[in-house]
């Protein structure tokens, strides 16, 4: 047994709020003076950062552990799976690209993973107070249940108790927190400590009988009920909250931080439109720019999206051929060329800077299950060619004199190719080519120079270089909505009854 106290979070669905609870309760409990380390056995997600060893984990982790005032490190996320298509995962083990998991192999090809995954736990164990362990999906998935690692088999393993997460906010929540006790089995039901209602908006008396109900059926207490805390998002683990962009808002800061003190900000918002691709990876990028004020940033699928736009960003994916094929076929690839005819910026980060490219090259089939060769948008003179060595690596670099903090993850190494035509300029490490910009680099947005500096650029002076945020930046806003979350558990949770859960 480990000489840590630990904690499974686990929730009704995916997008409960398992994340932001289990950063809450790490940046709480560090308040107490503990050594604390958040862990996710493993991860489904094409959001994900580079520690600064190396090592690729989530975003959810490597937040997480900020959140507690830990370093992060691969065993905290020893699982990754970065989808590449719907039947096919990439997958990273201890933070190092370990080959592909097929849909066929779920059920019976994880072994391995999982004593990857329970070795990582006991060298947290070994080495902190307390480990908050954050499940995946749900525990009821029980058509998964023979093989699971990350929720109640983790649990059994070492014998953890579990705090069960039900969002109210998508309804149903009572239904969904006693139906995912009664489908466990005796055993896993047993470590169920307690349940806890999210995202809940009203007066707490009027649910206060249906939770009474829930106890009387299930014998699991309520450790409380957690507000609805507006504007709070921190880095997610999949596409489900890029939704938070939808419709331009830009309300994504919760009142209790610092106002921005701006010099100016334009009437018309900036509209920054970003390609919502399939296999959309590290959507965290766009995050500071969603949160600028006067820049409104929207999600584009169809053509029609592009064209009131006035700057358009191709992210991250984690298919750059398969998703360059669908940006043809939704015709959004035409477009993107046109508003760059137009003189509309246009921005590519890591997948989206390579469709940029004259070529795109994956002789090893690296990237697609396939060996191949495809023309891309040709707005960069530069070809892409996809090696075996996956880059990971965190960068400090600059750009017109402004420090730039980065990190990259990528197979595609960009070259210039002699016979495309001359750049405009270098960019971070990639190049420009009159309102076209590339790069490789996730996390440049989170610098408030840089950031304020190249909207400025873009937008033709209508978001000022001058003015900055109040509190620090972006980062220390981010860090601020963390302590929102712990507010919330220190004065929302039976906290001595998590304390007793994790031995304290």
């Amino acid at each position: 047994m480990s000489r840590a106290g630990g904690l499974l979070v686990a929730g009704t669905s995916s997008d409960a709020g398992k994340s932001l609870f289990t950063t809450g309760i790490c940046r709480y409990l560090s308040r107490q003076g503990l050594r604390v380390a958040p862990f996710k056995a493993q991860n489904m997600s094409n959001n994900s950062m580079v520690c600064a060893d190396g090592a690729e984990i989530g975003r959810a982790q490597y937040l997480q552990a900020r959140a507690a005032g830990a370093v992060p490190e691969s065993a905290m996320n020893p699982v990754l799976l970065k989808p590449g298509s719907d039947r096919r995962s990439h997958v990273v083990v201890r933070g190092r690209p370990a080959g592909v998991l097929q849909a066929g192999e779920w059920a019976t090809g994880r072994r391995h993973l999982a004593e990857a995954a329970f070795a990582a736990y006991e060298e947290l164990a070994a080495r902190f107070d307390v480990v908050v362990c954050e499940g995946a999906g749900s525990p009821a998935e029980i058509n998964l249940r023979p093989g699971d690692y990350v929720n109640m088999g983790l649990a059994r393993r070492f014998s953890l108790p579990v705090v069960v997460v039900g969002d109210i906010d998508r309804g149903g929540v009572l239904a969904a927190l006693y139906g995912t006790v009664e489908l466990l089995d005796p055993a896993d039901r047993e470590l169920v400590r307690a349940f806890v209602v999210n995202k809940f908006r009203g007066d707490v008396a009027l649910l206060r009988p249906g939770l009474d109900r829930i106890t009387e059926l299930t014998g699991v207490p309520f450790w409380g009920v957690l507000p609805w805390l507006d504007g709070v998002w921190l880095d997610g683990e999949d596409t489900l909250t890029v939704a938070r962009w939808r419709d331009g808002r830009t309300d994504t800061l919760p009142n209790t931080l610092p106002d921005t003190v701006l010099d100016s900000v334009p009437d018309r918002p900036v509209r920054v439109a970003v390609v919502r691709f399939p296999r959309l990876s590290n959507a965290t990028d766009i995050d500071a720019l969603a949160a600028e004020p006067g820049v409104q940033v929207t999600l584009a699928t169809d053509p029609l999206d592009l064209r009131s736009a006035d700057v358009v960003v191709l992210p991250g994916t984690r298919s750059t051929l398969g998703d360059l094929a669908w940006l043809r076929r939704r015709g959004l690839a035409d477009e993107v060329v046109a508003a760059a005819g137009r003189g509309v910026p246009v921005l590519g980060i890591c997948g989206g800077y390579q469709m940029l490219a004259r070529r795109i090259d994956d002789p090893e089939a690296v990237e697609s299950p396939e060996a191949g060769v495809a023309d891309g948008l040709g707005l960069l003179p530069t070809t892409v060619t996809f090696l075996r060595d996956k880059v990971l690596a965190t960068t400090v670099g600059r750009w017109r004199g402004r420090p730039v903090e980065a990190y990259e993850i990528h197979h595609g190494v960009a070259s210039l190719d002699p016979a495309g035509g001359e750049v405009t300029e270098t960019f971070l490490d990639g190049y420009r080519v009159g309102g076209v910009w590339g790069t490789m680099r996730h996390g440049t947005f989170e610098n408030d120079d840089f950031r304020r500096g190249w909207l400025a650029e873009v937008s033709g002076g209508r978001v000022p270089v001058a003015g900055t945020p109040a509190g620090g930046g972006f980062r220390a806003r981010r860090d601020a909505m963390i302590d929102v979350l712990a507010d919330a558990v220190a004065a929302h949770l039976d906290t001595a009854a998590l304390l007793r859960a994790v031995g304290r």
